[in-house]
């Protein structure tokens, strides 16, 4: 479910920080968060940013695409095992 309209866009406001710092330094590091909630703001363009997925920080690179989009979309929180093949499953039983 998407956030309202009248209360705008959501950024954490400790990241928000770093970036603008690291935008007034011209310093480009990979930045650690755990708000996969937070939106995308122009700001964020080049910088590789660490999401955390419930088990580790998978890089994100910002590109101008995903402005206005969340985080947590970049960073799967499931991986898929594969499917048995019908071999291993015709054997057991």
């Amino acid at each position: 479910m998407s956030r309202s309209v009248k209360k705008g866009y959501y950024v954490q406001e400790a990241l928000m920080k770093k970036i603008k710092a690291m935008n007034d330094a011209g310093e480009k590091k990979v930045i650690q968060t755990w708000s996969r909630a937070s939106t995308i703001f122009p700001e964020f363009v080049g910088h590789t940013i660490g999401v955390y997925d419930g088990h580790k920080f998978i890089p994100v690179y910002v590109t101008e695409d995903m402005i206005g989009h969340k985080l947590g979309e970049f960073a799967q929180t499931r991986k898929f095992g594969g499917h048995t093949s019908g071999e291993k499953s015709a054997k057991a039983g």
